[in-house]
């Protein structure tokens, strides 16, 4: 059986023991603290059944969740690090919100009522996740709240050039049915955009690459983009292409193939255009050796499925394990890249007295 090797301090915040009958699901602890002295605590949320997820304050960042396997034994399963200060070293958004607006942003402007806004460019010539510094490199405050946690951040007019104070509000909770429930709010007191995602990187056995997790995607077309990850415009039907998962297929199975998209993002590193709309099922992940099973249900139009090309082995994770390339896949719910360029793409316009409102579940079993 593969298991995460977990250091003693981070097991004893994150594997305690399951919380007593009665008493509550979440425990807090330090997490240490940012160069500038700002402590950085870590929530550890339990369901009494053995899954528990760990997510700090630094980034709002998913840290640990343990799942279970075929046997029943549960173990971590998201790539982290030991340490606030292996993050404040520099992660590619390891389990963090990111936002003001997740994935890329053209040229890092668009226009909104007509005037332009300019963003910091931090990926070639477009602006990703947020910015320069996003909402993965802010202290978003905590609180106890719907048997979870709740984490805010205010991120003021003008913050990396967005328009409008916004805040943002992430609901974390586990359920009894071992999901990871993630419920956004946002509100602005200026017309702004706004695109919050999760960017945990996920390997179901725990170590290795994940070319042999088999993928389901609720999808039919997905968007693709220029040798800068920026999305033409199309929605391309995925059948006859090695963006087809509407069957379970290995990720390893077409992720080499000559193709000129798997060329731009060296792999998969799209928008998927999600079937149907409120609540659905997105996706499901499943990972032969260990049996484990992770369902994505989202009420957002796309998803971002990316499989860690970039990584590079040039990170020490947890337990000092290395991180290779692949050695992760993110599974992004979100509006789909550069929305406020493209008007036909769905809006992620936000205006004051409006609420920005979305809801991600990762359910986990095994069979």
């Amino acid at each position: 059986m593969v298991r995460f090797l977990v250091p003693a301090a981070l097991a004893l915040a994150c594997f305690g023991q399951a919380p007593k009958k009665g008493s509550s699901p979440v425990t807090r602890s330090s997490f240490g603290k940012l160069p500038d002295g700002r402590a950085v605590d870590l929530y550890t949320l339990s369901n009494g059944k053995g899954m528990q997820v760990g997510i700090m304050t630094y980034g709002a960042a998913v840290v640990t969740l343990t799942a279970p396997d075929k046997a029943g034994k549960y173990a971590d399963v998201v790539l982290g690090m030991d340490s606030i200060d292996g993050y404040v070293k520099g992660v590619p958004y390891f389990g963090a919100i990111v936002g003001r607006y997740g994935n890329r942003i053209a040229k890092g402007e668009f226009q909104l009522d007509g005037k332009t806004y300019k963003l910091p460019v931090n990926n070639g010539e477009n602006a990703l996740h947020g910015g320069l510094k996003g909402f993965d490199k802010q202290i978003w405050t905590a609180r106890e709240a719907n048997g979870g946690v709740e984490f805010t951040y205010v991120s003021k007019d003008g913050e990396e050039g967005y328009p409008g104070t916004l805040t943002a509000k992430v609901l974390y909770r586990v359920t009894p049915d071992n999901e990871l429930r993630i419920e956004y709010n946002a509100t602005a007191d200026k017309p702004t955009v706004v695109n919050l995602t999760n960017h945990t990187y996920w390997n179901l056995a725990g170590e290795g690459d994940i070319l042999q997790h088999q993928v389901t995607l609720n999808a039919d077309r997905y968007t693709p983009v220029d040798k800068g990850l920026i999305p033409m415009g199309e929605l391309r039907a995925v059948k006859g292409t090695p963006f087809d998962f509407t069957k379970a297929t290995a990720i390893g199975a077409r992720i080499d193939q000559k193709d000129e998209q798997l060329g731009f993002g060296g792999g998969y590193d799209h928008n998927w255009v999600l079937n149907g709309s409120g609540m659905k099922k997105a996706a499901e992940v499943y990972e032969p050796k260990t049996g484990r099973v992770m369902e994505v249900l989202t009420e957002e139009p796309g998803l971002q499925f990316y499989t860690g090309n970039f990584l590079d082995g040039t990170i020490k994770g947890k337990g000092g394990r290395v991180y290779q390339r692949r050695a992760a896949f993110c599974m992004e719910t979100q509006h789909y890249p550069d929305s406020p360029n493209k008007p036909h793409f769905p809006t992620t316009r936000l205006d004051p007295g409006k609420r920005y409102h979305t809801v991600t579940m990762y359910r986990f079993s095994a069979r």
